[in-house]
């Protein structure tokens, strides 16, 4: 079984997923640092130098290549991995994956993200709360639509990591 965890950046795909794969007794692996090493640069590098058609090309390569070489497995995928390509298909048409969308309201993405941003080459140049919050509402209005395709939508707002985790545990029951 594959569980894979999907969402927008900082809706908690990592952190959920590390804890969740320990829980499970799962391997865990992000899709973005699977890239950077396959690759030997960043992900914001690879965007910088080749560019987001090769970088979206790729992330789809080597997405197929973790679900075909793995099983018991906690995967973590970038924001926008399911929004390009065949990226959904791959995922809700392999009856080996469960795939959960972490869904985080637009203000508590806005709130945690706005301290990491200059990690997040992204949104790296957006100075207020409030370009933010305009950015991120509209790039979750371009991506919902993959997102929703997600097998199960787990919304995270005002809960804790134990609360998620159930909720997950619950429907690979």
């Amino acid at each position: 079984m594959i569980v894979v965890l999907m969402g927008y950046m900082g809706s908690g795909k990592s952190t959920i997923g590390k804890e969740l794969a320990t829980l499970l007794n799962y391997s865990f692996l992000d899709l973005d640092d699977y890239i950077s090493e396959k690759e030997n640069a960043s992900i914001s590098k690879v965007f910088e130098t080749k560019g987001e058609i090769y970088f979206r090309k790729k992330e789809t390569e080597y997405l197929k290549e973790v679900i075909e070489s793995s099983e018991n497995l906690v995967l973590a995928l970038g924001g926008g991995t399911p929004c390009y390509g065949n990226n959904m298909a791959i995922l809700t048409n392999n009856q080996n994956i469960a795939s959960f969308y972490l869904k985080l309201s637009i203000p508590n993405l806005a709130k945690r993200l706005f301290t990491e941003r200059e990690k997040r080459p992204l949104i790296s140049h957006l100075k207020s709360e409030e370009d933010l919050l305009e950015f991120i509402g509209k790039h979750i209005f371009e991506r919902v639509q993959f997102y929703n395709k997600a097998h199960f939508t787990i919304t995270t707002d005002n809960k804790t990591k134990q609360d998620i985790f159930e909720e997950i545990l619950m429907q690979l029951i």
